[in-house]
Order: C-alpha cells, then structure tokens, then sequence
C-alpha cells in the first residue's frame, strides 16, 4: 500500500488541527508537514483541501499582505472546525488502539 493512500485519510485532521494551532496560509502546511517527515506533500494536495475545509465552513480565510510578495490568504478554524478536529482525534485514538492490538497479535 503506497504512503499516500493512507495519508489521504488523517491529512484533513492533521491540517485542521495545525491550522487550530496558529492561523496559517498554505505553503506554510505544505513546509510544516514537509519539515515533520511528511516528504511527498505539494501545493497541489493541500490547495484543493483547504477549498474543501473551507466549504464545509471547518475554517475560514482572509487574505493578508505579505512581506515578500503578494497577499496570502490565512486560514484559522471555526467553531465547526474546531469540533471537527476534536472529533477526528477521537476516531484517530480508536483506531490507533484496534491497528496496535493486531500489530501486537491481538
């Protein structure tokens, strides 16, 4: 099974959370997540995620004035985002604890 099949199923959690964390515009998840081992991540898995979260109203963006360049749109939760990334870690924790009960010979 190739990395990104089972990135594609926490990437959206892990975004919310760090986005949860301090407000952030995009490039910036693409370099954390690439600073935190996650190699394969571009700008083209991220962008349409954030439209995604976005439309689902899990967070919001306004644009800011960048000091190198052009403007940036920065992303912070909403409520509704914010509850979704509560949720995700919960459902991440069980499954986590049933994946290491097997790997253990559960």
């Amino acid at each position: 099974m190739k990395e990104t099949q089972l990135l594609k199923g926490v990437l959206e959690g892990c975004v919310l959370d760090m986005i949860g964390q301090k407000e952030r515009y995009g490039y910036e998840l693409v370099q954390t997540l690439r600073d935190a081992g996650f190699d394969t991540i571009v700008p083209g898995t991220i962008y349409p995620l954030l439209q995604k979260l976005e439309k689902n109203q899990w967070i919001r963006g306004d644009m800011r004035p960048s000091p190198d360049g052009p403007d940036r749109k920065y992303f912070s939760l909403t409520k509704e985002g914010e509850e979704r990334v509560s949720v995700f870690w919960q459902q991440w924790d069980d499954l986590s604890q049933k994946v290491e009960g097997i790997k253990n010979g559960g």
